[in-house]
């Protein structure tokens, strides 16, 4: 959709090239980290944790060790951050609404 409309692209695999704890906490400073933080990932299962209440903290330290458990995709557009597959925030921020 970004590329029909004439946007550029830039493409991150973050599990061949992951964040840092920086990158995580500036992405989390524009959403919240609640927002990035992939609550419904099996990963997250698997560690037993899926009905914690996590601190912020303890989700970036998660999001450090498993990079599923960051929310895909993340977009950045016009100063504006969209997480997840939201097809109308998406076409929201083509448009330049909110």
């Amino acid at each position: 959709m970004l590329l029909q409309n004439g946007m550029e692209l830039e493409e991150r695999d973050f599990f061949k090239e992951p964040f840092t704890q920086q990158e995580i906490e500036d992405l989390a400073s524009d959403v919240g980290t609640g927002q990035i933080f992939a609550r419904r990932s099996p990963s997250l299962k698997k560690m037993g944790l899926a009905d914690q209440d996590l601190s912020d903290e303890q989700m970036v330290s998660l999001m450090l060790k498993e990079p599923r458990l960051v929310r895909r995709p993340l977009v950045r557009m016009g100063g504006r951050m969209l997480v997840g597959a939201n097809i109308k925030a998406v076409e929201a921020a083509l448009a330049g609404g909110d």
